[in-house]
């Protein structure tokens, strides 16, 4: 087992009583078997923490180094990075705790990996599900990588629950921002600023859509990727990816605005007359064929 390479997995949890043990049991069912897993409660409100180690002999038999704390709430971020310290790995996956894996996840990325030296991170593709595990949208991609140009423009594919990273190159980078909320969209643009991410045709994950996603939380989401952005301003793609976030943003409230739709089609002009003008053709197209 200890000739292939340690790979860490780690489990940052809030809140997450009645998917802690799923995310747990993905790891423990990975057909690779040299796996650290370290799991950080950061200051869970619910049972989390009491679920969490009803499954700790479980851990500690399978995994070749187990770590479990909790403590206040620090935030996502940080506990990321806090897990980072420890971590022993030559490969890091970082795992929210109302995700699952696949079994087969961390033995084809390792493979992948250990075969392809100047890539920097593997991601793949995911199948969304519900609250009670529910199968909903299938979401794969065509295998491909992504360089920073792609992903500052906004036009890339990298699903987090299914990352698997080069430590050495996730702390050379300098770890997560505590002020970014976005944090993986940020860590994606930190590490293509070294070297290319990939993504493999194949599902890795189960990605959860339920009512806490942070992707529900609209208002604070917009402002998280004008914030992403503005952390690489010395880029040369900077203002035309700024330009991007703030027509993608306003585009959200024009099409979720019942009353200013007047407001935000004025905005959204403002800010790229070309693309907004589109965007209308495209609606005028559509309506016509719905006749």
């Amino acid at each position: 087992m200890n000739n292939n390479a340690l790979v860490s997995v780690v489990i940052p949890c809030y809140n997450h009583q009645d998917f802690i043990q799923d995310a747990i049991q993905s790891v423990i069912d990975q057909s690779y078997q040299n796996i650290e897993l370290i799991i950080i409660d950061d200051g869970s409100k619910d049972d989390s923490v009491a679920k969490i180690e009803q499954m700790v002999d479980a851990c500690e038999q399978r995994f070749t180094r187990f770590e479990f704390r909790h403590r206040p709430n620090k935030g996502l971020s940080a506990t990321l990075n806090e897990a980072m310290d420890w971590c022993q790995g030559k490969y890091f996956a970082g795992l929210a705790s109302d995700d699952i894996i696949l079994p087969h996840k961390t033995e084809v990325q390792v493979k992948y990996l250990e075969q392809h030296s100047k890539i920097v991170a593997v991601f793949g593709g995911v199948q969304q599900i519900d609250e009670n595990n529910q199968k909903l949208a299938k979401r794969v991609k065509g295998a491909r990588g992504y360089e920073f140009k792609d992903i500052i423009m906004h036009k890339f594919e990298l699903p987090a629950p299914t990352q698997m990273i080069r430590l050495d190159i996730l702390k050379q980078v300098g770890g997560y921002d505590p002020n970014i909320a976005i944090e993986d969209w940020y860590m994606w643009l930190k590490l293509s600023e070294v070297g290319e991410l990939y993504y493999l045709d194949q599902v890795f994950a189960l990605y959860r859509q339920h009512d806490h996603n942070f992707s529900k939380n609209t208002k604070r989401m917009l402002q998280s990727r004008e914030d992403v952005v503005k952390c690489f301003q010395h880029s040369q793609y900077y203002e035309k990816a700024f330009r991007k976030i703030k027509w993608l943003n306003t585009r959200i409230y024009y099409y979720n605005s019942e009353n200013e739709k007047l407001k935000w089609l004025l905005k959204l002009y403002s800010i790229w007359p070309t693309k907004t003008f589109n965007m209308l053709l495209n609606e005028a197209v559509k309506k016509l064929k719905n006749k």
